[in-house]
């Protein structure tokens, strides 16, 4: 009977532990949420927030961070797409190409390009006078590849087998993003 009312205490106490927390609060959708503002094959995307007082230092916000946003995604990509690419080929030289891709795309994600569109924008006056602002961009992965193998070209820091390199790449990541159409 001990044993019983000792497995019991320790099964409630089990219980107790693993009720779910009602203090989360009340969920929130928010704008620009959801598959249409998720990155994909075609597109990256990205999407802010921003609160002030002020309703331009608002939307700069905002206006910032999506952009963070999306160098960050292609930051990424490009990490994966070079990763996969010189795990694939025999090179001396990788981190050094590695280095310079990278450098390569976030000058280009730096850049103001012509197909950074912006898909969206609400902004909302709080009870509290503050103003808060959302802001969603994308950019057509086809036309980023496109912008970054013109950057190539110019880029003078490169020698010729490392431009090679490269644009071989790029040129992978743009045979798949063309193949998706428009």
């Amino acid at each position: 009977m001990k044993k019983l009312s000792l497995f019991l205490g320790f099964a409630l106490l089990l219980l107790a532990g693993c009720k779910t927390n009602e203090n989360l609060g009340e969920k929130v959708n928010e704008p620009f949420t959801g598959n249409k503002y998720e990155s994909n094959d075609r597109y990256f995307r990205g999407t802010g927030k921003g609160q002030s007082m002020d309703e331009n230092i608002s939307r700069n916000k905002a206006d910032l961070q999506a952009k963070k946003v999306l160098a960050q995604q292609v930051e990424t990509n490009v990490k994966v797409v070079t990763d996969q690419y010189l795990g694939e080929t025999e090179l001396n030289n990788r981190s050094e190409i590695t280095d310079k891709f990278q450098s390569l795309a976030r000058e280009a994600t730096n850049t103001q390009i012509a197909d950074l569109r912006k898909i969206g924008e609400e902004k909302y006056k709080m009870p509290d006078g503050t103003f808060t602002t959302y802001i969603a961009y994308e950019i057509h992965k086809r036309d980023m590849y496109r912008f970054m193998k013109k950057q190539i070209r110019l880029n003078s820091k490169l020698n010729d087998a490392e431009r090679k390199t490269i644009e071989e790449m790029v040129d992978q990541e743009l045979k798949k993003a063309e193949a998706l159409g428009d």
